[in-house]
C-alpha cells in the first residue's frame, strides 16, 4: 500500500481518528514525506489536517519551537514523524495534560510503515504491555545482568508506563509504532556496569557493545567503538542520569538501528540516560538518549522477568 494508505488505517486504528478533529502533523525536513503523507490521510478521513515543518533538532528531547507547541495543546491529535525525539519533551508533557491524543514518531522510515512494529496486532501487543507494566509498578527494585555485567535500579514509588501504539482517548499519548512498557527509576539510585549490544540512540545499529558505568544514578564512562561520539552524556549530571528502565512488548519489532522500533523488539531491555520529567521523574536534561540491550536476563524485585531475552511470565 502507499503511504497514504498507510497512514489512514494507523490514524483510524490507533488514534481513531474523527472527521472534524483537528490533526495536527509536526516533522521537520528530513521527514517530511511522510509527514505529508500523514496529512493527506487526515484530510480524506474527514479531519480539519494542519502540518507544521521545521528545522531538525540537534539531539533528541530538544523542544520544539514555541509556535508549535502552542498549536499541539491546541489540536485534538497530533503525530510527530521527526529524525530526532520529542517524546519526552515540555511540549508533548503540555499537549497530552490539554487533551491531545499524541503520537511521536522519532526517526520513522517508509520501511518501518509497511513491515516490522507496524504490523503488529496491537491488541496483542497492549496486553503484554499492560501486564510488564503492572509488574514495574508493583517493583521497587529492578537487576539486568548479561555478560558478568550486573545493573540496578531503585524503583521505589515510581509507576510503570504503558506504551501500547493504541491512543484512543483524551490525553494518551507515546510513540508509534510501539509495544513497550517503560519507568523512571530514581534519579540517584542506579549502580553497576552493563553491556550496550543492540543499538544506541547517535549511533544506530552496534556492530561492536559499548560498556556503561553507573554510581548512583549517573553515567561515570562509557566504552567501546565511538563511545567518543556520545560526549553530550557526560557535559552534566543531568544529561548523565540513567533515567529510564523499558522492556520491548512487540512481537513484530526489529532491531534495525531505529531507535523507535528497536526499543520495542522482544529479547530486549533498554536503558536511556537524560530526560524523564514525562514519565513521572525529576529530571530535565538537554537530552533523551536510549541503548539497546540484546538477550538480557531481568528480575523485578526477585522475579524473573526475562531469561536471556525470553519472558518467563
Amino acid at each position: 500500500m502507499e503511504l497514504k494508505e498507510i497512514g489512514k488505517n494507523m490514524l483510524t486504528s490507533c488514534l481513531n481518528v474523527k472527521a472534524g478533529e483537528q490533526v495536527l502533523i509536526v516533522t521537520d525536513d528530513k521527514k517530511i514525506s511522510i509527514g505529508t503523507a500523514l496529512y493527506e490521510a487526515a484530510q480524506e478521513l474527514g479531519a480539519e489536517a494542519l502540518m507544521m515543518t521545521m528545522t531538525p533538532r540537534q539531539v533528541s528531547g530538544e523542544e520544539p519551537p514555541a509556535a508549535v507547541a502552542a498549536a499541539m495543546k491546541a489540536a485534538d491529535v497530533v503525530i510527530a514523524p521527526m529524525a530526532t525525539s520529542i517524546t519526552h519533551t515540555r511540549a508533548k508533557i503540555e499537549a497530552a495534560k490539554a487533551g491531545a491524543r499524541v503520537a511521536t514518531m522519532p526517526n520513522i522510515t517508509e520501511d518501518m510503515f509497511s513491515q516490522g512494529a507496524m504490523t503488529a496486532d496491537y491488541d496483542v501487543v497492549m496486553d503484554l504491555t499492560l501486564r510488564v507494566t503492572e509488574l514495574l509498578s508493583k517493583a521497587s527494585t529492578a537487576r539486568i545482568e548479561k555478560d558478568g555485567c550486573v545493573l540496578t535500579m531503585d524503583l521505589t514509588g515510581r509507576p510503570g508506563i504503558p506504551s501500547p501504539g493504541v491512543y484512543r482517548e483524551k490525553g494518551q499519548s507515546g510513540n508509534l509504532p510501539s509495544g513497550e512498557a517503560y519507568i523512571a527509576p530514581l534519579e540517584d539510585g542506579s549502580n553497576g556496569e552493563m553491556i550496550i549490544d543492540g543499538s544506541m540512540v547517535g549511533l544506530g545499529k552496534l556492530d561492536a557493545p559499548l560498556r556503561i558505568r553507573v554510581e548512583n544514578g549517573k553515567l561515570q564512562e562509557i566504552t567501546g567503538p565511538r563511545s567518543q561520539e556520545l560526549g553530550i552524556l557526560l557535559a552534566n549530571e543531568r544529561n548523565a542520569t540513567l533515567c529510564e528502565l523499558g522492556i520491548g512488548t512487540n512481537y513484530a519489532a526489529r532491531v534495525t538501528g531505529i531507535i523507535l522500533e528497536d526499543e520495542k523488539a522482544y529479547h530486549t531491555v533498554h536503558v536511556a540516560f537524560g530526560t524523564n520529567i514525562g514519565f513521572q521523574g525529576t529530571n530535565k536534561a538537554d537530552c533523551h538518549m536510549d541503548g539497546i540491550i540484546l538477550n538480557p536476563t531481568l528480575y523485578l524485585d526477585d522475579q524473573l522477568i526475562l531469561k536471556d531475552g525470553e519472558f518467563v511470565i
